[in-house]
């Protein structure tokens, strides 16, 4: 996939504004999410761009793995955030309920998850999540 340096275009995340304007300003270090659904939608950018040195940055330390694999043949098409619960700007914690829809070796599929997000100073940093199945 594209480098996130040299993306440009409508957001992965589907907000609708511009990669630069949106997801691109967490990826270069710009800007800090202020909301645990703008990390989540980031995070969600991130993995369409293969960008895992984000990812790792974004990830709680005492969840963090080592390091990060990404699926081969595995393509993020559409994120759908089904709920936010908390995680504002003057939250310690939240929790972000999305779909993100994927094609792997021609199937479509949808990875259905509940993330939970702490906020450290000012940062947003992922925990953990909830797989769900519906």
């Amino acid at each position: 996939m594209t480098e996130p340096e040299s993306f440009s275009g409508n957001c992965p995340c589907l907000s609708g504004e511009q990669y630069a304007d949106c997801c691109g300003r967490f990826h270069n270090g710009s800007a800090e999410a202020a909301t645990a659904e703008q990390l989540m939608r980031s995070r969600y950018s991130a993995f369409v761009l293969l960008d895992a040195g984000y990812l790792l940055k974004t990830w709680h330390s005492s969840t963090r793995p080592a390091e990060l694999e990404f699926g081969p043949g595995l393509e993020w098409r559409r994120l759908d955030i089904v709920s936010a619960e908390r995680g504002g700007p003057l939250d310690t914690e939240g929790v972000v309920e999305f779909k993100a829809h994927f094609r792997q070796d021609g199937e479509r599929g949808v990875h259905h998850e509940a993330s939970r997000f702490l906020r450290e100073g000012r940062r947003w940093f992922y925990v953990d999540a909830i797989a769900l199945y519906r």
